[in-house]
């Protein structure tokens, strides 16, 4: 087991404050976007023994365990992050296993170079992801019912948006999405950022459901982003609840800090919100076009006290424990690689004792207790 020097990541849309909070140092007045925990070659964390994607290379068994680099190849096939949303992160969706493979053969064969700001596909990899918050989180996932966002967009009271409402009342659901969103992505984008401006004014003045979508457009003045997020259910999750979000989910997160912890890829489809590459035909191809309960997650405890995020993808398992003070050491073992963050408290793990926003690695087949007053998250992978 060794303690894990992390990189924090300065995106634009990160909080300034957020995570700086959680590790009790002074904000820089920088954006602090993410802290990634993992062995991501962007930027892997380090050991004693050196950057984890290296000590993993050296012996991927002993590291990974024999099970799951016969399952996943001799990487670890998740990240973990801290993440800090201040302002919206893009408006997205990540392909499936054969759709990521596919892209990235076809933009292999058209040579087009791996760190090209237009490329979709770095890897062949799908990247489907878990967010669990640890304050109140705001943001974006799946579509709403074409009716529910017809009320909706016909509540501004637009004139230019009387079109959209009349399609998602007039056509089944999945070609009424397909249709209108298509349709507000692909508009003349002089007229389509008049009809933001006007929406973002009417929902600033009424405010309450609209709220989040005023918000939107403050950052993204103008973008069709904005109305195309008023076609997805908006979530706000309280600490301890999470979303999984699984291929072909249109999804942005808006605001909140929160342990993440996806498939180790870097396969994303923009279409608004967002300065960087964005391909509308690609992603109106990737995108599932039906209406979807965010199913807000909960964890499940079993007797030992471990509450687990329950998911439908293998490459990771997300599990909290909350030990209170007084409580009886645990044992942690798994025949797969684990990452311990801690995110309240003191934590301790074998003979490290972790603060918040610390974390260890753990190898597989090694045991370690745990013990302390504190919250400590665990990822693992499903072998």
């Amino acid at each position: 087991m060794d303690r894990l020097s992390n990189t924090i990541r300065p995106y634009a849309w990160g909080s300034t404050t957020a995570i700086p909070e959680l590790l009790g140092v002074e904000p820089t007045g920088e954006p602090q976007a993410e802290m990634w925990m993992g062995a991501h070659p962007g930027a892997p964390s380090r050991l004693t023994r050196g950057p984890l994607n290296e000590v993993i290379a050296a012996d991927p068994e002993a590291e990974l365990g024999p099970e799951a680099v016969a399952k996943f190849g001799p990487r670890l096939p998740f990240l973990l992050k801290l993440l800090a949303a201040g302002a919206p992160l893009s408006l997205q969706v990540h392909p499936d296993l054969t759709q990521a493979k596919e892209g990235f053969e076809d933009e292999e064969q058209r040579g087009i170079p791996i760190d090209a700001p237009h490329r979709n596909y770095k890897d062949a990899n799908h990247k489907p992801e878990l967010i669990c918050a640890l304050t109140p989180f705001d943001g974006l996932c799946g579509f709403r019912d074409p009716d529910d966002a017809a009320r909706l967009l016909e509540g501004l009271d637009v004139n230019s948006l009387k079109p959209y409402v009349d399609l998602l009342h007039a056509h089944p659901e999945e070609a009424a999405l397909r249709e209108v969103l298509t349709a507000v992505l692909t508009a003349d984008r002089d007229e389509m950022a008049a009809t933001v401006t006007e929406a973002a004014a009417a929902a600033e003045r009424i405010g309450g459901h609209y709220e989040p979508y005023a918000l939107i457009a403050r950052d993204y003045p103008g973008d069709p982003g904005v109305i195309a997020a008023m076609l997805l259910n908006h979530v706000r999750l309280q600490p301890g609840e999470a979303l999984f979000l699984g291929a072909g989910v249109p999804h942005a997160y808006l605001n909140g800090l929160g342990v993440e912890i996806m498939a180790n890829s870097d396969n994303v489809l923009r279409c608004g919100l967002t300065p960087k590459h964005v391909d509308v035909p690609e992603l109106l191809r990737i995108v599932r076009f039906q209406a979807t309960d965010p199913g807000v997650l909960r964890p499940e405890a079993d007797p030992g006290g471990e509450e687990v995020y329950e998911t439908p993808i293998d490459e990771f398992r997300l599990s909290r424990f909350s030990l209170p003070e007084g409580s009886a050491p645990r044992d942690l073992m798994a025949r797969t690689p684990q990452i311990l963050l801690c995110t309240a408290g003191t934590v301790r793990t074998g003979e490290l004792e972790l603060a918040p926003g610390e974390s260890v690695f753990v190898p597989a087949g090694e045991k370690t207790e745990i013990s302390g007053n504190g919250t400590l998250f665990r990822a693992t992978v499903v072998a």
